[in-house]
């Protein structure tokens, strides 16, 4: 099924793993969409205008998604705009995973060290009081380029969507 999913990420350190694993989706077929994909002009433009301009543009680019692919790197853990994505997609009832990126190479050519992932800062619960969790695949251990179409309609099912 074609499904329209929002990618949440580190952009600035992470952008050509980010790339790679969203395009290798893309190019799947079967009528995949993604959100936006923001160049870093973009990005510094809607900055520039403050908070509310940012929760405005992630709120639009999330608008009519059904699933939130959370992609993990180093870092990610610490992106406040990374939170906020992670709190909007459990609110909306948004399907959601993440994909660790460990083992994959950087703008410079080198491997980074694995990062926590952000979900682990969070206690969601569903209408009933039950603890939510998110699973978590690796890139390149779980076979994302193969997996990842399986990975998304999953997360969409437990949703509902």
């Amino acid at each position: 099924m074609a499904r329209r999913v929002y990618f949440s990420f580190h952009y600035r350190r992470d952008v050509l793993k980010i790339g790679q694993i969203r395009n290798s989706w893309l190019l799947e077929g079967s009528g995949h969409q993604a959100d936006r994909f923001l160049d870093k002009a973009d990005w510094e433009s809607i900055k520039k205008r403050g908070d509310a301009a940012i929760e405005r543009w992630i709120d639009e680019q999330m608008n009519g998604t059904s699933v939130t692919v959370v992609l993990i790197g180093a870092e990610t853990y610490k992106r406040r705009w990374v939170k906020y994505e992670i709190r909007q997609s459990h609110a909306q009832g948004k399907g959601m995973l993440g994909i660790d990126m460990y083992g994959m190479k950087d703008l410079n050519g080198n491997y980074d060290p694995r990062g926590p992932s952000p979900f682990k800062e969070f206690t969601f619960k569903d209408r009933l009081g039950t603890v939510v969790t998110y699973p978590v695949y690796e890139w390149i251990g779980d076979r994302g380029r193969a997996n990842m179409s399986s990975w998304v309609e999953e997360a969409a099912r437990r949703a509902g969507r």
